[in-house]
């Protein structure tokens, strides 16, 4: 396969001959469940410091609070009278409240039950979350669910420049665990085969083997971007999980390197709940070393609708695989 060059004049590739779907090589011995199993272990194992992604940071408005349940714990977002973010517990200390149903008013949430006044300095037996609002995403800290070694700041991988970036973020929910969101990620074999209106011409060309402590945990990835069916845009992609609940596919060569899809699985369910939902927040920020890019980010507010139908479209399909993945596992041994 031909790779995209930084600096290339053309992006695009014509392919004279397009494979069809059930004429490609089959990636089914490629892509072993125990070097996938193994991958997903180790990132598990890596420490998230009881972060947890809520969303993107521009659906905290200051004008309105935002709820949700994240592990089985109900919190409420807003925005201070300095447009910072705040988390708390999502009931109110006097009588239990929805406060995602409550009114913000100049930086202070009002209860709509009974008016009480809640800020950043809390009350007794009520008290902020820790908070991080990186620009693209709102994270928060819950102790109590992820029971790690607290850390001070979320585990961020690197980005391309605010100022040379176009991001959006997609949000969806899968009957499923998170490991089941990680596990599909990890699997960069199925992207032709599940995905074949996306991607055409994939090989794994690098990535870890089956145990504990491989050399370098990261899938390298050659794949074509397919526009039509014969033009494509050819990249060489790095899939690596910085986390337990995080995937990061970074493009490392071709037309838009160094932009990221950042992957991130937010349970929505206690640990162990028999009927699990976790959601997907993807945040895909893109960039380009060509001078055009320049007009692509005047144009941000009409790209980012775009951005996220294109994510919606492969998370219907990954969705299911990892909704599938849960069924399975769940399922009580055969007698």
């Amino acid at each position: 396969m031909r790779r995209g060059r930084r600096g290339r004049r053309f992006p695009l590739t014509f392919r004279r001959d397009p494979v069809s779907w059930d004429r490609q090589p089959p990636t089914w011995r490629e892509a072993r469940p125990a070097v996938i199993e193994a991958a997903l272990e180790r990132a598990q194992n890596r420490p998230s410091g009881n972060w947890y992604v809520i969303g993107a940071s521009d659906a905290v408005s200051p004008k309105a609070p935002l709820g949700r349940t994240i592990a089985g714990r109900e919190i409420v977002l807003w925005r201070d009278p300095d447009g910072e973010v705040v988390a708390a517990p999502g009931a109110c200390p006097h009588l239990g409240a929805p406060l995602k149903d409550s009114t913000v008013r100049c930086g202070v949430l009002v209860c709509h039950w009974h008016g009480m006044a809640l800020t950043r300095e809390g009350v007794a037996g009520w008290q902020p979350l820790p908070v991080h609002d990186d620009g693209v995403l709102v994270w928060a800290r819950l102790d109590g669910a992820g029971k790690e070694q607290p850390l001070h700041s979320p585990v961020i991988p690197v980005r391309p420049s605010p100022a040379r970036s176009v991001n959006a973020v997609y949000t969806g929910v899968g009957r499923c665990e998170p490991a089941d969101i990680v596990a599909n990620r990890l699997d960069p074999w199925h992207g032709a085969w599940f995905h074949p209106y996306s991607f055409v011409d994939l090989r794994v060309t690098d990535g870890p083997e089956a145990g504990p402590h491989p050399d370098d945990d990261a899938f390298v990835v050659d794949v074509s971007f397919r526009l039509t069916s014969r033009l494509v845009v050819p990249v060489r992609a790095v899939f690596t999980a910085p986390g337990p609940r995080t995937v990061v596919m970074r493009i490392t060569d071709g037309e838009g390197q160094s932009s990221v899809v950042e992957t991130h699985a937010t349970p929505l369910t206690p640990h162990g709940h028999r009927s699990p939902r976790t959601a997907v927040v993807e945040a895909v920020i893109a960039t380009s070393h060509r001078p055009g890019f320049t007009i692509a980010r005047r144009a941000a507010p009409l790209l980012r609708p775009l951005m996220r139908t294109v994510a919606a479209r492969l998370w219907s399909d990954d969705l299911a695989y990892a909704e599938r993945r849960w069924h399975l596992r769940s399922q009580p041994p055969p007698r």
